[in-house]
């Protein structure tokens, strides 16, 4: 018999994912950071904080499994005040889940859409910061299906939701 069978230990509701955590390693040398987990909370942002060895320029690598129940068809990476998204020449953002990507002029907002990540499925962005403090902080939204226009979504931003938040533990090599 499993806990969830058990009368009164039922923590389906307030346990974020049973055995997958979210967790980072940051490479100094090559200014990378990697991070992996699982998102299983419909209807919510998830607010993920990082304890970086240094500031400065970092280009994010962030893979997670969708454990929700819906299929989203865009996500949004939101920035604190500290960090700002890098938009140049020499720098990829790209998602293999979705084929465009809109960033907001102030490099404050990133959104990845054309695309969908059904349950089950793992989603992979790589974008990069600049950031002047050493735990930034994120905001991920997914926006599922739905009968809403993408294009205005994107355009004006997901809608705000209820936040989860989140410290991410980072090991450190290089």
């Amino acid at each position: 018999m499993s806990s969830l069978e058990v009368p009164g230990l039922d923590v389906s509701s307030r346990v974020r994912a049973r055995d997958i955590q979210m967790a980072a390693v940051a490479d100094v040398r090559r200014r990378v950071i990697m991070v992996s987990g699982a998102v299983d909370t419909p209807g919510h942002a998830i607010s993920a904080s990082i304890n970086l060895p240094e500031t400065g320029r970092w280009q994010v690598i962030k893979s997670e499994t969708n454990l929700t129940d819906q299929t989203w068809v865009a996500v949004q990476v939101t920035t604190d005040e500290d960090s700002q998204l890098i938009n140049d020449a020499d720098t990829m953002t790209v998602s293999r889940q979705f084929a465009k990507s809109f960033m907001t002029p102030d490099g404050r907002r990133i959104t990845f859409y054309e695309g969908e990540v059904r349950p089950g499925e793992s989603l992979l962005k790589v974008y990069s910061i600049e950031t002047t403090s050493r735990r930034p902080t994120y905001y991920y939204q997914y926006q599922p299906a739905s009968d809403q226009n993408v294009e205005q979504l994107i355009a004006d931003g997901l809608p705000a939701q209820p936040v989860i938040e989140l410290i991410i533990p980072v090991t450190i090599i290089g």
